[in-house]
């Protein structure tokens, strides 16, 4: 029986989440990585789909990490 492993992750997407989480604000990130605010975004929904579990709660405009 095999084990699962977990998944390969980009530093690309990783680099996107640590400027994210270090802002709470994805066009801030952006501004930082030199990419676009929906780039950010959409590293952020590849991250946590490959991750299956949510990084931010996302909330009015807003961001905060998610406890995972």
């Amino acid at each position: 029986m095999h084990t699962r492993r977990p998944p390969r992750l980009s530093l690309d997407l990783l680099r996107g989440f640590r400027a994210a989480a270090r802002h709470l604000n994805f066009t801030r990130a952006a501004r930082e990585l030199h990419v676009t605010q929906s780039a950010i975004s959409r590293e952020i929904k590849v991250l946590e789909s490959q991750l299956g579990q949510p990084r931010f709660h996302r909330v009015n405009r807003s961001l905060t990490l998610a406890q995972a």
